[in-house]
């Protein structure tokens, strides 16, 4: 006969005294089956204690750079943040920037599948001299960004003095962020630093304040290479992001940014372990705030592009549907990749010479420096080589934009003709298509190093190319890049294949990044200063 005896314990456990235990016993035969109900505890990702669910509520405040790679980066992580764990809510603070005026539909998007997360508008700001600009790019990010500080401390603020809302665990800031240290610091609030790089990139930065301090000045092209901790190999000075050799605001925008590194709580990058084990090993100095590997990080469900100019997105997929698996070369090169007429002509005079099917995402540099481009053959039969959009004929389709993730998922796509973005390596990696590498700016040239000659996990075809240089690289090259990146038995291919599987599995439950994460949690719920929320049933 089955029997049930049902209670709740007496007095408090002596483990944790404020938690109640529920239960019940349940006897048959001579089986014995103890169910200990929580209602409050819960069990991290690592099987170790989190915390209690009902009784610690926990808020964060994000502040992202605006710019497409790292808002949409920035908003997936704090996504995953709430979806992992309950307690967590999430502000993001939002800079307008005339920039990058996109992402006002992005955020209605969000809004309405997130109960957990609000986004706060902030007043806008004045930017900088416009001629600044083309002196340094970063210069000018960084001094745009700076003047949102005193809206960003009375957004805070008045949060902190709600009394109705979740106490606030710290702030999330983004690399060009960092200056606001000083708000949280202020405020009594930690800091975590949320690097939308891989951790390559993490090591050069770690790096830049001891340059600083020894050299006192930039780098230049005819220096030594550099022996950074975060690579096994030496790293060749034209391949560091072009800002640090820039006299006009640029290195000291990189030094002021990188000086506040070791200020964070804690680093959460955009990666995982088994992509980078040497550079993630090298931050365990003693030195180094502690470094959370948390990555892929992607915008799996496309969201981000839901809002966008999506008039070609059938005809591309259509397209893409038609062709033979693994047949199609993908040329793509991110939010700000442009291509001058004599470029553009090289790129297709080397589709041509590859006899390999292709997509390719153009986005032409017009005369007056805005991005633009046209997908019906108008425009650009004035720039393609005569008579080329006639010999392609359905082997090859140009739009404007592409649904970059999408695409890569798709079976008929072999290899990725990229810029190198960090977002772009992961998703190629994600869905096993190896790379052949063109990087144009940023810190893009460390990533395809350390893809080619750190992880050989891409085909070289240029490192350390420069978009602002105004060289042309050759239809021969490009060709030839293409013809490596589309072998169907190459190394390469086989080791994006193993190291995408590898991905999948580190965002899984036990995964590396998966528990990376549960220590960033219970860093952020045991911090001192994080004031605790009973909430009593």
């Amino acid at each position: 006969m089955d029997e049930e005896i049902k209670g709740e314990s007496k007095g408090r456990n002596r483990f944790f005294p404020s938690v109640k235990w529920n239960f019940y016993f349940k006897f048959k035969m001579d089986d014995v089956i103890l169910d200990m109900r929580l209602k409050t505890f819960r069990y991290g990702t690592e099987g170790g204690p989190l915390g209690f669910s009902e009784m610690k509520k926990a808020e964060l405040v994000f502040v992202p750079t605006p710019g497409a790679g790292h808002y949409i980066s920035a908003v997936e992580f704090a996504k995953r943040l709430i979806h992992t764990d309950d307690r967590f809510s999430v502000t993001l603070l939002h800079m307008r920037s005339s920039l990058h005026p996109h992402t006002d539909p992005y955020n209605t998007s969000l809004l309405a599948s997130e109960t957990h997360l609000r986004i706060i508008d902030l007043p806008p700001v004045d930017p900088p001299p416009s001629h600044l600009i083309h002196k340094s790019v970063e210069h000018y990010i960084l001094l745009y960004f700076e003047s949102f500080i005193p809206h960003v401390k009375d957004a805070i603020t008045h949060l902190m003095s709600n009394p109705d809302s979740v106490p606030l665990a710290g702030l999330v800031l983004d690399f060009f962020c960092l200056p606001m240290i000083d708000v949280a610091k202020e405020l009594g609030l930690p800091s975590y630093l949320y690097l939308t790089s891989g951790a390559g990139f993490l090591g050069l930065m770690l790096y830049l304040p001891t340059h600083h301090s020894q050299i006192g000045t930039e780098f230049e092209d005819s220096d030594p290479d550099l022996e950074l901790r975060s690579f096994v190999n030496p790293v060749p000075v034209r391949v560091l992001p072009e800002a640090v050799s820039n006299k006009h605001g640029g290195y000291a925008a990189y030094i002021k940014v990188a000086q506040r590194f070791r200020e964070a709580r804690g680093i959460i990058v955009n990666t995982f372990s088994e992509l980078e084990p040497y550079a993630v090993e090298s931050f365990a100095d003693g030195q180094t705030p502690p470094v959370y590997t948390v990555g892929p990080v992607l915008d799996l469900g496309g969201q981000a592009h839901s809002c966008s100019d999506r008039v070609d997105h059938g005809k591309i997929m259509g397209w893409l549907d038609a062709q033979p698996e693994s047949s199609v070369v993908f040329l793509c090169f991110g939010s700000m990749g442009t291509f001058d007429a004599p470029q553009v002509r090289e790129i297709a005079l080397g589709l041509e010479r590859s006899g390999h099917r292709f997509l390719w995402a153009l986005r032409l540099l017009r005369l007056d420096g805005k991005l633009g481009g046209s997908s019906d053959g108008t425009e650009l039969s004035d720039i393609l080589p005569e008579g080329f959009l006639d010999r392609i004929g359905e082997r090859g389709m140009i739009c404007e934009w592409a649904p970059q993730m999408e695409a890569l998922s798709h079976k008929s796509i072999g290899g990725f003709l990229s810029h190198c973005g960090w977002n772009s390596i992961l998703e190629s990696i994600w869905n096993s298509v190896p790379v052949a590498t063109w990087p144009m700016y940023a810190e893009q040239q460390l990533n395809a190093f350390g893809l080619v000659k750190e992880l050989g996990l891409a085909v070289e075809m240029r490192l350390d190319y420069r978009q602002i240089g105004g060289e042309v690289v050759m239809a021969e090259e490009i060709d030839g890049a293409i013809r490596c990146v589309m072998e169907h038995d190459s190394m390469v291919r086989k080791k994006v294949k193993e190291m995408g599987e590898m991905s999948r599995r580190a965002v899984m439950d036990g995964g590396s990044s998966s528990k990376s994460l549960g220590r960033l949690i219970a860093d952020i719920m045991n911090h001192p200063q994080f004031p605790t929320n009973t909430v009593t049933n």
